[in-house]
């Protein structure tokens, strides 16, 4: 019998797709819903993608087989930018692109066989999708989530759009790798603020989640408690407000520093002779981003405003910068330094000449500001700090602070590093937002049942400038909801991680047309058991999805308040050490490798190759050995065939020592793969251990006669080899469980139960070991005690021979493992 991948692939693909097989619906079954994130579709899968489909479908197939309800869908995050750019370049319309990569990536992930419900498929650039992605919009406005203000945002002049924090990379643009400046623009944000507390209070319930992902969310939210104080600027009626977390270093304040977008600063400046020098510092941070501005490696810069503050607590006298460290957008805009006890702010001092002055000592120590080389950062007992003199610094900081509040100089204050997100993009691939703007009525939503929003056609791609949409006049002029004039549409676009931040609930009821899903699909099939994805999108996706569903709990759309219960952050496909690229020519295609191997060697090897959580070096003799080992379990069902097909049931009281060998290792391999795909995801070691169970069965065909093989054990061993491995490869194991004459799809059949009784094994092997040293080992009885052990051990012909002559000091017998004589 011959292994033919491609006509056994095509045929239950084929078959797969006409029947439905994987189609699946509510019912009163327990449910499990197992989801990889959606691809953008750039138009070829790559390996990186046959890996997290391949870790997806081995799980759903998984549950599926253990009884569970599995929801697996697959859909496309379609809108973005790289549309637009082959618009420009290709002259091709970004929805025509779109559409024709989508079509051959579907046919690409049915040739891999994966076991996608294709009838919840969804694409986030179809109106019916983006119709909903417009209805959340208006939900969040609805409920105070969603505003307009001016600000300065990070602006990509490549890209020629609005970038949010999370998408700026090392000072560069996360997409085209450009410098990212500053822009002052009118933009729409969300307010993700609001939930910080609870998106930083709820990451520790979720479990399941890797650790890493956790500490980087918690960490990007920021959450710092301190205090806010004002300081009153010299020579006006005007006060600045400062945040700190070291209100113990306050009495050392020399200086204070202001961002120079603060709304305050033009009005700080006006009239005096450091007016134009802040003026041009001003001009020069708009070309900087944040990233760059407070990044370690950046030269600390500022100029002197020509404006003095004065310290509520001591009366000190103190010159304001502006600095290009300090940020308009984070804590209040305006930062007290402290160069004692502030490395950066030390530095800052240095270059400007600005004084010093000691406010915490270390244990015994004076310091003089004339040695100081650096500033001193650690806990100590306060100096120069009028009343709290000689506490220590860590402990002074509370009591400080109720002296400020008590004083009226400030008041506690929790902050967050979390800014709100902003989601105004200029661009033409994108969801519309639901918006016009009216002479009249000003702002108004444009209503739900107007909606959607549809992007037009007779748009201009140039690359440059606005958006595409403020060139289609029929898009721009809208008449008013409210009085009914003509205003004009919003021609921003909605940062497409909005239309991926509530798909998988879009997966439950994806055919609803009255609304974006029912409560009762929902309450069924959310939160997702097993999510799937790259640990690049920790404070992206991850984040925003946990503030939609938040925020559509509290709105009564959903019961629950988290989208992912587990989460699984598959590694990179390397080759060479390098992240396979086309930049770098290590590209290595799904199409080739399936054409050449078939989809189940890809699947095989993609998860044979190394842990799911970590990276895999791409392997030609790996791929060539997973495509033997198909063949080589191919031969052997083929060999025990003609045994298997009216073989009846085990009769344990016949079984001869052979028997129990290989059912000793039948049952040992379902509840090693069991337990390595049920408990730990490990798949390498799952089929690590099919392998040994195949050389196992290789050995027992050797050594035993067909007229002597226990034809019932055969099958046992057969049956339970095919279904552990259609998970993994499920064409191969398809075809073969037709071949055995069995009923069914193979991946409708029950998982395999292990046997407890056949691991008790008769007989085991010991090791002799003579003053630690192995020296022979002995088949024994299983069941032998110490004594009974010991007794066997110093009998053995061999023992006698090696310990004659000498004195047997001890001898240390372990059940089941070795027997130590200790001889001198």
């Amino acid at each position: 019998m011959h292994y033919n991948y491609r006509e056994i692939e095509k045929k239950w693909q084929d078959l797969w797709e006409k029947e439905k097989v994987f189609k699946v619906s509510d019912n009163d079954k327990e449910k499990y819903y197992v989801l990889e994130m959606f691809p953008y579709p750039s138009g070829n899968l790559h390996m990186g993608h046959v890996r997290n489909y391949s870790i997806g479908d081995v799980v759903a197939r998984y549950k599926k087989m253990n009884g569970f309800n599995v929801l697996h869908p697959m859909g496309w995050d379609s809108f973005g930018l790289p549309a637009e750019n082959a618009a420009i370049k290709r002259g091709i319309h970004p929805n025509d692109w779109t559409w024709s990569n989508i079509e051959n990536m579907r046919r690409q992930l049915k040739e891999l066989g994966i076991s996608y419900d294709w009838d919840r498929e969804v694409a986030t650039c179809h109106p019916d999708y983006y119709k909903w992605t417009q209805w959340m919009f208006l939900q969040l406005y609805k409920n105070g989530l969603a505003y307009k203000k001016k600000s300065f945002v990070n602006w990509c002049p490549s890209c020629t759009t609005v970038l949010a924090n999370e998408q700026v990379v090392n000072g560069k643009c996360e997409r085209c790798k450009s410098d990212v400046g500053k822009k002052d623009l009118e933009q729409w944000y969300f307010k993700i603020t609001k939930y910080a507390q609870r998106l930083l209070d709820d990451i520790q319930m979720l479990d399941g989640w890797p650790d890493k992902v956790k500490t980087m969310q918690q960490n990007w939210i920021g959450r710092s408690e301190g205090v806010e104080v004002d300081f009153k600027v010299d020579g006006m009626d005007k006060s600045v407000r400062v945040y700190t977390t070291r209100p113990d270093t306050i009495y050392g304040v020399t200086y204070m520093v202001i961002a120079p977008e603060h709304s305050i600063v033009k009005e700080l400046i006006a009239g005096t002779e450091q007016e134009k020098q802040c003026n041009e510092f001003i001009e020069k941070m708009k070309f900087l981003n944040e990233i760059a501005r407070t990044s370690n490696e950046t030269e600390k810069e500022g100029v002197f405003t020509g404006r003095y503050v004065i310290n509520p607590l001591n009366g000190d006298k103190v010159p304001l910068y502006l600095a290009n460290y300090v940020l308009a957008e984070y804590g209040t805009g305006v930062v007290m330094a402290v160069p004692t006890h502030d490395q950066r702010d030390f530095e800052f001092s240095k270059k400007y000449n600005l004084p010093l002055k000691v406010v915490i000592q270390p244990d015994g120590v004076t310091l003089n500001t004339s040695e100081m080389k650096c500033a001193f950062e650690e806990v100590g007992f306060l100096v120069n700090s009028d009343k709290f003199n000689g506490i220590k610094s860590d402990q002074a900081i509370g009591k400080i602070i109720d002296y400020i509040e008590e004083k009226g100089f400030g008041e506690r204050k929790i902050n967050f590093r979390l800014r709100d997100w902003l989601i105004s993009r200029q661009r033409y691939w994108g969801a519309p937002i639901p918006v016009i703007y009216c002479d009249d009525c000003g702002t108004v939503p444009v209503p739900e049942e107007e909606l959607p929003v549809i992007l037009p056609t007779d748009v201009k791609f140039t690359g440059v400038g606005e958006s595409p949409l403020a060139g289609s006049q029929s898009f721009v002029a809208a008449k008013c909801p409210k009085c009914g004039k003509v205003g004009r549409r919003e021609v921003d676009t909605m940062d497409t991680f909005v239309c991926s931040s509530w798909y998988y609930l879009r997966y439950t009821d994806p055919c609803n047309s009255k609304e974006p899903f029912g409560k009762k699909s929902t309450d069924y099939w959310m939160p997702v058991d097993q999510y799937i994805g790259g640990v690049e999108h920790a404070i992206l996706h991850l984040l925003y999805s946990r503030f939609f569903m938040k925020a559509l709990h509290d709105m009564g759309y959903v019961s629950q308040e988290e989208p992912f219960k587990n989460l699984l952050t598959q590694g990179m496909v390397l080759k060479d050490g390098i992240k396979m690229s086309k930049s770098v020519g290590n590209v290595v295609s799904p199409e080739e490798i399936i054409d050449k191997y078939g989809a189940d060697t890809a699947r095989l090897f993609i998860l044979f190759a190394s842990p799911p959580e970590k990276d895999l070096e791409w392997s030609d003799q790996g791929v060539e050995g997973c495509y033997r080992f198909i063949n080589r379990v191919w031969r052997i069902i083929d060999e025990f065939l003609p045994l298997i097909k009216n073989a009846g049931e085990i009769d344990k009281s016949s079984l001869t020592e052979q028997d129990k060998e290989i059912r000793y290792v039948i049952n040992y391999t379902i509840k090693k793969v069991t337990d390595d795909i049920g408990e730990r995801f490990n798949f390498n070691t799952a089929i690590s251990a099919v392998m040994e169970l195949i050389n196992a069965l290789y050995a027992y065909k050797e050594k035993v006669k067909d007229e002597d093989k226990n034809k019932a054990v055969l099958k046992e061993a057969v049956d339970s080899l095919v279904i552990m491995l259609a998970p993994f490869i499920p064409h191969a194991t398809e075809e073969l469980w037709s071949l055995m004459g069995r009923s069914g799809s193979v991946h409708n059949q029950q998982w395999p139960k292990y046997d407890t009784e056949a691991l008790v094994k008769d007989q085991i092997e010991i090791v002799v070991q003579i003053n630690g040293k192995v020296r022979d080992k002995l088949v024994v009885p299983s069941k032998l005690n110490q004594k009974e052990l010991e007794e066997i051990a110093l009998s053995n012909d061999k023992t006698k021979e090696l310990i004659d002559g000498k004195a047997v000091v001890k001898v240390i017998a372990v059940p089941g493992r070795l027997v130590n004589i200790v001889v001198k």
